[in-house]
């Protein structure tokens, strides 16, 4: 789904995207604290997660609520390397 990706160690923070994160048009966040982007067309185009280690090694998942949808990833693989 993201083809962008990168984790900063040292705030713990993953930043996921589709495309180039210029493509956003609208930003919103979720009940967790974490960000949510947008493209011109409503669909999620990036996320930026705050204590992604943290959580996924605290409750072995990380868990997003959007609108409409709940959302847990729980093997988020190379990601965090």
């Amino acid at each position: 789904m993201f083809d962008n990706n990168f984790y900063d160690c040292e705030v713990d923070v993953l930043y996921l995207h589709v495309g180039g994160p210029s493509t956003a048009v609208d930003f919103d966040g979720t009940a967790e604290g974490d960000a949510t982007r947008y493209g011109p067309d409503g669909r999620l185009v990036g996320l930026t997660t705050l204590n992604a280690r943290s959580r996924l090694e605290k409750d072995g998942r990380i868990e997003l609520t959007l609108p409409e949808q709940h959302l847990m990833v729980s093997d988020l693989g190379e990601a965090l390397s």
